[in-house]
């Protein structure tokens, strides 16, 4: 077994959860560039196998858990709220014993909003307010949300690339803007009906090495950019955006394989060299914000996720006896899921589902591998 190290003493804003080893359900919501909407919950039937899928990962320790609520869906008219789509999850969610960290917006906007409009804060603001309210009649336990899921991610995706709406080029900056207003927005929105909310602001960490001397400071550029949207909502820049210390309340951290490359070339291996330890990120992330932190997303596909949620077990127990306050780790996503762009089965997580998105079992392996998940 893993030990995951002594509990660190406590941080502005400790932490607990029900359990350390957490689990993810993919809940993209976006419309790709082609036009197609993305909406992985109802693709993998995750929705109408809740409580099979929360009992599941419940079976093997894990009771804390990420989903999502689906704005898209959930407001098809503005300012009219019909919550059938995500009741029945959180009522699983209690039948099973389990906390969820609830999504408000993973990447994925109502049909007929302007995402570049002023009023777009205030209108998810309210969103976020009815759905807090919502949690105060159904809930049974301190709320968790993550307003806006990876805001960096998706300044690039959307903003930068066009691959995804707003589907713009050479905007991420612009759109990184406009997610941190919304996310601050709905963060005091949710907060005003429940003092008690925990806030999880989730982006990617990163590691960036230059190619060549030349290119140092530009890799280090890139990859300072990780801090951008969390030193927005703690109000350390762009104070314009609303931002305040206390809306930075817990870290999330996603990482996976492919989250530390050379800059304008091949990503690094683990092990090799120019590859950072994810102890020495988690550090330097404590040292700047002091805040409680959350592995939000961690994993790899097929026979490689056993070996890679060792490894971040290692890493995060060495963080953990260095003082960093890592209060959990998500395996994301915990169950397969279709590809967001070709539909491709992606083999993910303790939960196997058949290729009819139908019946599901606990893979052996990895369900090992999360029992060793131990706090």
């Amino acid at each position: 077994m893993i030990k995951l190290g002594p509990k660190p003493p406590p941080t502005t804003g400790d932490l607990t959860l029900r359990s350390f080893a957490m689990g993810g359900f993919e809940a993209a919501t976006m419309v790709l560039d082609t036009g197609r909407r993305v909406d992985v919950i109802t693709q993998s039937r995750h929705d109408a196998e809740a409580d099979l899928d929360y009992h599941l990962l419940a079976r093997i320790g894990i009771r804390t858990v990420r989903d999502a609520f689906r704005w898209h869906l959930i407001e098809r008219v503005p300012g009219r709220y019909d919550w059938s789509s995500v009741l029945p999850m959180i009522r699983a969610a209690a039948s099973a014993g389990v906390e969820v960290v609830w999504d408000l917006c993973h990447f994925g906007l109502p049909d007929d909003v302007d995402a570049w409009s002023p009023t777009l804060p205030q209108r998810f603001a309210d969103f976020a307010r009815a759905a807090a309210q919502l949690m105060r009649q159904e809930g049974d336990g301190i709320p968790l949300w993550c307003p806006v899921n990876e805001i960096s991610y998706w300044a690039f995706a959307g903003g930068e690339q066009g691959h995804f709406a707003p589907c713009a080029r050479g905007r991420g900056a612009d759109w990184k803007r406009q997610l941190v207003r919304l996310s601050v927005e709905a963060s005091r929105a949710l907060r005003d009906v429940d003092p008690r909310a925990r806030l999880v602001h989730a982006d990617p960490a990163i590691h960036i090495v230059p190619k060549r001397d030349v290119d140092r400071a530009v890799a280090e550029g890139h990859r300072l950019s990780m801090f951008e949207s969390w030193d927005m909502i703690a109000g350390r820049r762009n104070p314009e955006l609303g931002g305040s210390p206390d809306l930075l309340d817990v870290i999330g951290i996603n990482f996976y394989a492919d989250n530390q490359w050379v800059h304008e070339g091949p990503k690094l291996l683990p092990g090799g060299e120019g590859y950072r330890p994810l102890r020495d990120i988690l550090a330097e992330i404590f040292a700047r914000y002091g805040r409680p932190i959350i592995i939000t997303e961690t994993g790899a596909e097929g026979d490689e996720g056993p070996g890679w949620l060792r490894g971040v077990a290692v890493e995060v127990s060495a963080a953990r006896a260095a003082g960093v306050p890592v209060a959990g780790c998500c395996i994301y996503p915990a169950m397969d899921y279709p590809g967001w762009t070709d539909n491709r089965h992606c083999r993910c997580g303790p939960i196997v589902v058949d290729a009819g998105w139908t019946s599901r079992n606990l893979d052996p392996a990895l369900s090992q591998a999360v029992s060793e998940y131990s706090a």
